[in-house]
């Protein structure tokens, strides 16, 4: 069976990264749709963190995962 999701990671106040996953993102992924909800996510201030804020975009990535049953 194989999975996709997609990771968004920001940047906190105090310059910790965090991960957002999510399951079955859409495709193809628009990368610029992606980014304007991660900056909406950072202006809206939508999650708290143990570090703060949310204030810089790191990075977005599609993971596809592949998992076989041996049993």
């Amino acid at each position: 069976m194989t999975t996709k999701k997609i990771e968004l990671q920001f940047e906190n106040e105090q310059g910790r990264v965090v991960r957002f996953s999510l399951n079955y993102p859409e495709e193809p992924v628009d990368p610029e749709l992606v980014k304007e909800v991660m900056d909406e996510i950072i202006e809206q201030d939508v999650f708290k963190t143990s570090g703060g804020k949310l204030v810089a975009k790191r990075r977005a990535r599609v993971i596809e995962q592949t998992v076989e049953e041996i049993f």
